[in-house]
C-alpha cells in the first residue's frame, strides 16, 4: 500500500469528492488543482498521468480499510477478534460510502469501452490491496494457533462472503446501507471464528474480556 503525504491525502480526498459530485468529467487536471488548491506540475509530480491519478485515489480509498498489523504484536484471541471485527466495520462503512459507490458504478458503466482500465484499477489497488492484507491478518492468527485452516485464500473468502453477502450488489443498485455496520461486524466474525477458531470461548465472553 502506497504511503502518502498529508497534502497528497488531502487531493486525493479533493479527486475523490470531484468524482462522486460530477462523474468523471469533472475530474480534470485543472478541476482538481483548483479545488485542492496547488498545481498541475505538483499534480503531474506527485501521481503522473491521469490513469496514476486514478490509481492512487482508489488505493487512497482502499487504506481507509485497516486490519490493525502492528509489528511485533502477539496475537490472543480476544486482540484478533478486535482487528477481524474492525476489518469488517471498516470494509462495510468504505462499500456503503459515496466513493466507493460511484467508482464501482463508474467501472461498471465503462466495462464494455475498448482500454477502460478503471476495472482493473479497482481490482489491483483497491480489492486486491484490502485481500493481501487481511490474508495476512487470519495468517498471523494461524501462525499463533488461534485460527485453523488449509488455503487463506478459501478461509478470507468465506470471512469476505460473511461480512458482506450480497450488500455490495444491493447498494449499487440503490438500496442504503445497513443501520448497524458493527453488529454485522460482529455476527460474521462470530460466524468466521465458529468455523475456523480454535478457541472454544464464546464471541461474548471474548468481547467481554476486551472490555466492550
Amino acid at each position: 500500500m502506497p504511503e502518502f503525504s498529508p497534502r497528497q491525502n488531502v487531493v486525493l480526498e479533493q479527486a475523490l469528492r470531484l468524482l462522486v459530485e460530477g462523474g468523471e468529467k469533472a475530474l480534470t487536471t485543472s478541476g482538481l488543482a483548483r479545488a485542492a488548491h496547488c498545481s498541475k506540475e505538483s499534480l503531474y509530480k506527485w501521481f503522473g498521468d491521469r490513469e496514476g491519478l486514478l490509481a492512487a485515489m482508489i488505493a487512497h480509498q482502499a487504506s481507509k480499510v485497516r486490519t490493525f498489523e502492528r509489528s511485533g504484536e502477539r496475537l490472543n484471541a480476544v486482540l484478533l477478534r478486535e482487528h477481524l471485527e474492525l476489518f469488517a466495520r471498516d470494509l462495510l462503512e468504505v462499500l456503503a460510502g459515496d466513493v466507493s459507490l460511484a467508482l464501482n458504478r463508474l467501472a461498471i458503466g465503462q466495462s464494455n469501452r475498448d482500454g477502460s482500465k478503471l476495472g482493473k484499477l479497482l481490482l489491483e489497488h483497491g480489492r486486491r490491496q484490502i485481500d493481501r492484507r487481511a490474508i495476512a491478518l487470519i495468517d498471523a492468527g494461524k501462525r499463533a494457533g488461534l485460527l485453523r485452516f488449509d488455503d487463506a485464500d478459501a478461509a478470507y473468502h468465506t470471512l469476505y462472503g460473511l461480512i458482506v453477502s450480497d450488500l455490495h450488489v444491493r447498494m449499487l443498485l440503490g438500496e442504503p446501507g445497513l443501520k448497524d455496520n458493527a453488529r454485522q461486524a460482529q455476527k460474521a466474525v462470530d460466524a468466521f471464528l465458529t468455523l475456523h477458531g480454535t478457541q472454544k470461548d464464546s464471541g461474548e465472553a471474548l468481547r467481554a474480556a476486551s472490555g466492550r
